[in-house]
């Protein structure tokens, strides 16, 4: 998608604990009505929709505040299922700052945004990291999912390119909601290297303590 055609008002996933990344492409199953609605809608129009983290979980009828930077996404696949779910995948786009939200009929939320702190995510030129850059935070990483009994397919994310494994070990990894966010708000995959690597040394005792991987 090119900058001119970017969308300022954007229909917005708010999903806690779950970030995407420019390039990367997640899963989701949709099953809620009013997202249901708004699949819906961006299926009719653009096929964008922005996922964006609420500062804290919704309780009763409060409606939870949003972070200020979410990724704006575009479904590449959607499946309808025989119960009415949707199973869709979308893949980020580029980040956007979250300038206001708009009041609308629709039951789904609707932010008008910003894009100009985040062009540089739709450029394609990799960035040049090294894999031994990587291996300290790996090691401590794979000790972290395997002690929160997360699998990951450690030889398959070896054959992605650097900035892929980075994002797609940012996106899955058991931080909490403000770590990840931390981690999308990074400028740069480098600050991004730096950042995981700054959360896993608060984890490390964690990891240690009393543990055998087996």
């Amino acid at each position: 998608m090119k900058k001119e055609d970017l969308p300022s008002q954007i229909p917005v996933f708010p999903l806690s604990n779950f970030i995407i990344f420019p390039k990367a492409t997640v899963p989701l199953n949709i099953f809620e009505p009013r997202y249901i609605d708004m699949i819906n809608d961006s299926m009719k129009s653009n096929k964008t929709v922005g996922l964006i983290q609420p500062k804290t979980s919704a309780s009763g009828n409060n409606v939870p505040e949003l972070h200020e930077v979410g990724c704006l996404g575009k479904i590449t696949s959607f499946k309808e299922t025989e119960d009415g779910r949707y199973l869709i995948e979308l893949k980020g786009l580029i980040r956007f700052e979250n300038i206001k939200e708009l009041k609308t009929e629709k039951k789904y939320r609707i932010l008008n945004v910003n894009y100009k702190n985040f062009i540089q995510d739709l450029k394609n030129e990799k960035e040049d990291l090294k894999f031994s850059d990587l291996e300290l935070i790996f090691k401590d990483l794979k000790s972290l999912f395997e002690k929160r009994g997360f699998i990951i397919n450690w030889k398959a994310l070896e054959k992605q390119s650097l900035d892929e494994t980075i994002n797609a070990l940012a996106m899955a990894s058991p931080f909490s909601l403000e770590e990840k966010q931390v981690l999308l708000e990074a400028k740069n995959l480098d600050m991004r290297k730096n950042k995981i690597a700054e959360i896993l040394s608060t984890y490390t005792y964690d990891i240690y303590d009393n543990t055998t991987i087996q």
